[in-house]
C-alpha cells in the first residue's frame, strides 16, 4: 500500500502565502513523478504543478510565477509554496505520486480558502 498525507492547507487572505506538504510512504516505488492537482467546488481537477524523474516540472498556467514545487526524494516528501494567493486559488489540494509501475496514487486532499 501507498499512503499519501497532506499537510499546510487552511485560511489565507488574498496575496497570503502558504506552504503545502505531502508525505509519501508504504510500498513504493522508485519515483517516476510527484505533484498536486486541485478541484474546486463545481469544477474539474485541474493540475497544479508536477516534478518529474529527471528535474522537469510543469505548471498550470494560473499557477505558474506564483507557486514553486519541489521534492525531497530522500525523505519521499513533496511540497508546494502558493505565493500571492487568489481567491480563485481556493480548491481541495491533491497529492499525486506516480512510480515506475505507472500507477497513480492520491492523497485525501487538504483544503486551501482564499478570502478576498
Amino acid at each position: 500500500q501507498v499512503q499519501l498525507v497532506e499537510t499546510g492547507g487552511g485560511d489565507v487572505q488574498a496575496g497570503g502565502s502558504l506552504i503545502l506538504s505531502c508525505a509519501a510512504s508504504g510500498s513504493l516505488h522508485k519515483i517516476y513523478s510527484m505533484g498536486w492537482y486541485r478541484q474546486a467546488p463545481g469544477k474539474v481537477r485541474e493540475l497544479v504543478a508536477l516534478a518529474w524523474s529527471g528535474g522537469r516540472t510543469n505548471y498550470g498556467d494560473p499557477m505558474r510565477g506564483r507557486f514553486v514545487i519541489s521534492r525531497d526524494d530522500i525523505k519521499n516528501r513533496v511540497f508546494l509554496q502558493m505565493n500571492d494567493l487568489k481567491s480563485e486559488d481556493t480548491a481541495v489540494y491533491f497529492c499525486l505520486y506516480t512510480g515506475d509501475d505507472d500507477y497513480e496514487h492520491w492523497g485525501q486532499g487538504t483544503q486551501v480558502t482564499v478570502s478576498s
